[in-house]
């Protein structure tokens, strides 16, 4: 037996112990037994991407100069119509040569900025419960994470500040996260006034996380960072096309703000890569020219879908307010379904028994312990359907006092069933487009109909789900619930 051995870095060993593996790990093999969980727990969008910009990167493939490397900063064109959006928008004036870069989607920009702004030794600041690349990126930069309870006010900000005033060397960095991932929670304009305030005070950079800037309701407009007097000398703010143009997949977001923090981040996406593919950058300039429209739409379908939720929490006993944006509910879960367990435990339980995946709040940090992440990816039928199979799961009196009610397969309300090569699919009848269910392959491909996998498909799942760290290369890749 050979004595050779591979270790990878000590960087890996610095990263926080990886909390949705079980979870990961419990749904594949649910899938793999042709199981049908309606999967509340990732951000994925499943609504399709508007036509005018999948007719425009169709176009743009065609030409056989995209096929060439692009430029890591992002075409001209593409950050000068970012630009455009700023100012129309929010009333801020961007240099699309200085103050804005294109990224592989915010994740990757992030996560990237922090390994350009921070090092051993360095410390930054992130609220508890945070979106994991808050975390993991600080830690994989090697520099050190300060935890603070999360809020949306003066007192959030005041403690804060109380760390940078005690810890020495003090904190680099204060990331932020409006429209909040997982808890939904929002802030209005003057708090980013304050925030540019103690980032002067103290001589700390902030990191602005805006993914879900668009996914607003109620009237409400969630604020830029940017829009707040003097935050390009302070810091930078991250947006992307995943959320308000149903483009996930596409991977592509954009980072401005601060020329000094645009440039660290250019500088470094310089050395790991070429930029995202040309013909999705010229799509997305289709996209903010043309689809506005469709993000309002999109904006309330969510919508929709939260009240939704907030209807099954209200029957669960489980407590969730009205948020005013993103594509999630953060729920506090009934004690009694708790029965002394955390959220771990307990969104396991009802991945094996109601085949309905949910976020648990504590693999989001330890304030997040007690809650659950909804995303709202789903349609209206389906999310009545995921909160009923919770029912008879976590209420099984109150479920038996019901009329029983028929045991369909996924998506069976309002379609029509047929027989296709001796199998039985099932296909869209006289249902509005966006009230269809998607079907997803294990490859995430969307399927018009339910079918049984071959054997080629087997096999390779099987050898997927033989690994030890399948559900942690699944989420190193975008996968699972790290959206």
């Amino acid at each position: 037996m050979s004595d050779f051995e591979i270790r990878p870095s000590e960087r890996l060993q610095r990263l926080p112990p990886y909390l949705f593996a079980r979870i990961n790990a419990l749904k594949h093999k649910k899938r793999q037994q042709g199981i049908d969980i309606i999967d509340l727990g990732m951000g994925n969008p499943s609504d399709p991407t508007p036509e005018p910009i999948v007719k425009k990167l169709c176009e743009a493939v065609m030409d056989p100069r995209n096929h060439r490397y692009s430029v890591s900063r992002g075409l001209f064109n593409l950050r000068r119509d970012v630009a455009r959006k700023y100012k129309a928008k929010y009333g801020v004036t961007l240099d699309p040569e200085h103050e804005i870069v294109a990224c592989i989607g915010s994740k990757e920009g992030i996560s990237h900025m922090c390994l350009a702004m921070l090092g051993p030794g360095d410390t930054a600041v992130v609220g508890d419960p945070a979106f994991p690349i808050h975390v993991y990126g600080v830690a994989m930069a090697g520099a050190n994470v300060i935890s603070v309870p999360l809020g949306n006010d003066e007192a959030f900000l005041e403690r804060i500040a109380y760390v940078c005033g005690h810890l020495y060397p003090r904190p680099k960095l204060i990331i932020l996260n409006y429209p909040h991932n997982p808890t939904a929670m929002t802030v209005d304009a003057p708090f980013f006034e304050q925030v540019v305030a103690l980032a002067r005070r103290f001589g700390v950079a902030i990191i602005h996380d805006f993914a879900y800037g668009e996914t607003c309701f109620d009237s409400y407009k969630a604020p830029s960072f940017l829009s707040a007097h003097g935050a390009k000398e302070v810091g930078c703010e991250f947006t992307t096309m995943s959320k308000p143009y149903n483009m996930a997949g596409w991977r592509i977001g954009f980072c401005a703000g601060n020329a000094t923090m645009v440039n660290a981040l250019a500088t470094i996406k310089g050395y790991y890569d070429y930029g995202v593919f040309q013909p999705v950058q010229i799509a997305s300039i289709i996209a903010m020219r043309e689809c506005d429209a469709d993000v309002k739409r999109q904006a309330r379908v969510y919508q929709s879908r939260r009240d939704v939720v907030l209807e099954g929490c209200k029957r669960l006993g489980w407590e969730a307010e009205k948020c005013r944006a993103s594509m999630f509910v953060w729920a506090r879960v009934a004690d009694e379904h708790l029965a002394g367990k955390g959220t771990i435990d307990l969104c396991m339980r009802l991945m094996d028994e109601a085949e309905v995946a949910l976020a648990p709040g504590r693999a989001f940090g330890e304030n997040g312990e007690g809650y659950v992440r909804i995303a709202l990816v789903e349609n209206e039928q389906r999310l009545r359907q995921a909160f009923r199979q919770m029912a008879r799961v976590l209420q099984p009196s109150r479920a038996a006092a019901e009329p029983k009610r028929e045991k369909r397969r996924p998506g069976d309300d309002a379609k029509t069933r047929s027989r296709v090569n001796g199998k039985t699919a099932v296909r869209n009848a006289e249902v509005p487009p966006e009230q269809r269910p998607l079907r997803r392959s294990d490859e995430g491909e969307v399927v018009d109909e339910v079918r049984d996998r071959g054997p080629a498909e087997e096999d390779s799942d099987a050898t997927a789900s033989a690994s030890p760290t399948a559900g942690r290369t699944q989420d190193a890749d975008g996968g699972e619930m790290m959206d």
